[in-house]
């Protein structure tokens, strides 16, 4: 079967399943229909959080830091309008409902930290991990089964991290402080200074690289400029940048249908069925009813959720656009090693996840556009870890 065929057919299975979920709950097509997008942008672009983190300290090369801030500052943006309309006067103390304005403390930082070791480790974020595994990756699957392991863990401490850090820690909004015209100002001004010091990074490393798009020629006619344009989507990489936009773009959308795009809560329903499907249930879990984010969901028994078919749209996403630019191929790992650190960065990941509150999706990219404190605090967090991790990965043989 040839790779048009294939992904011909994959797209084929997303639309029915689109319709149908349509008819059941018209929520589930919407967020089967996100998932998708985010999906092929991430995979069509090969976005990377952790990608983004170790490249900058590992080569001085900032390509994938570049689309990350760029995304931020889209969502950034985005974000800031839809609250200004959900909490016009700030000084009254009120918080936005679902933006992803989280307890900040040690939990954030260490959460932060785990993370950033984790990611590199096991060589991809939850977003790169998702995309890698539509391309065939094994090594991404055994992430993903550590992510779930390091979730349960998390959960099983909850409450003694709820019990002396998280329920008093406070929320900080930079709109109550700024007004929103301030805080996005501000927001974006530390965005575009990061961003120049990664050009500093890369011009310090000389690792600045010149742009070469792709060219297929003059068209001659309408039917070789269609067939141009599809080549351009669905068989050409994506520049980082336009797929950070992109997704920053897709970002704001899904937060003013109903909230910020988010991962690891709905993992965490996984693996909370899972080990009560075993006879280890986690204690009753205190506070989580009460915080946005990616905080833990308790299986209520059903299978069918809307976050489902977010992250499963995802991985569906990733594994149609690989189809069609061929990039699909079950990989193994050379060594067997590769399972282990695989693995156990996973876990870390799904630690660091569980007490932040989000991964590098909804305690990241969700958090500094919801113009909260803890989502920058999160960053530099997980920077610190990314430097640890590829400080070890370069002591691995």
């Amino acid at each position: 079967m040839s790779k048009v065929t294939s992904a011909v057919a994959a797209w084929g299975v997303a639309g029915i399943i689109y319709v149908a979920t349509h008819q059941f709950d018209t929520q589930f097509a919407m967020y089967w229909a996100f998932g998708l997008a985010f999906g092929f942008v991430l995979q069509r672009a090969r976005f990377c959080f952790a990608s983004a983190f170790r490249d900058l300290f590992l080569l001085g090369h900032g390509r994938n830091m570049k689309g990350v801030l760029v995304g931020l500052a889209v969502g950034s943006l985005g974000f800031g309008l839809v609250m200004s309309r959900q909490v016009p006067m700030t000084f009254l103390g009120i918080l936005p409902p679902s933006a992803n304005v989280l307890p900040l403390g040690i939990h954030t930082a260490l959460g932060g930290v785990l993370f950033g070791v984790g990611m590199v480790l096991a060589g991809g974020c939850v977003s790169g991990s998702i995309y890698r595994m539509g391309e065939g990756y094994v090594a991404s699957w055994v992430a993903f089964a550590g992510l779930m392991g390091g979730l349960l863990a998390s959960a099983y401490t909850w409450n003694w991290w709820w019990d002396r850090f998280i329920s008093t820690a406070p929320r900080y909004w930079l709109p109550s402080w700024l007004g929103h015209p301030g805080a996005i100002a501000a927001t974006l001004a530390a965005l575009a200074a990061v961003y120049v010091g990664v050009l500093v990074m890369e011009h310090r490393a000389g690792m600045v690289l010149p742009r070469t798009p792709p060219s297929h020629g003059p068209s001659d006619s309408v039917g070789a400029e269609l067939r141009s344009v599809v080549r351009t989507v669905f068989v050409d990489g994506w520049a980082i940048i336009p797929a950070g936009a992109v997704l920053g773009g897709l970002n704001v959308l899904l937060f003013t249908a109903q909230e910020p795009w988010g991962f690891t809560g709905e993992v965490s329903r996984w693996s909370l069925a899972a080990a009560s499907l075993v006879n280890l249930p986690a204690p009753m879990l205190s506070g989580v009813a009460d915080l946005p984010g990616c905080v833990f969901v308790p299986s209520d028994g059903s299978i069918l959720n809307h976050m489902l078919f977010l992250v499963v749209g995802m991985w569906f996403g990733s594994f149609a656009g690989a189809l069609g630019a061929g990039e699909f191929k079950v990989r193994l790992p050379r060594r067997r090693a590769r399972y282990t650190q695989s693995l156990g960065g996973g876990v870390l990941m799904g630690y660091g996840s569980g007490l932040a509150m989000g991964c590098t999706i909804g305690a990241f990219f969700s958090g500094i556009p919801s113009l909260a404190l803890n989502g920058w605090v999160f960053a530099v967090f997980l920077g610190g870890g990314a430097w640890i991790g590829t400080q070890l990965i370069q002591r691995i043989p």
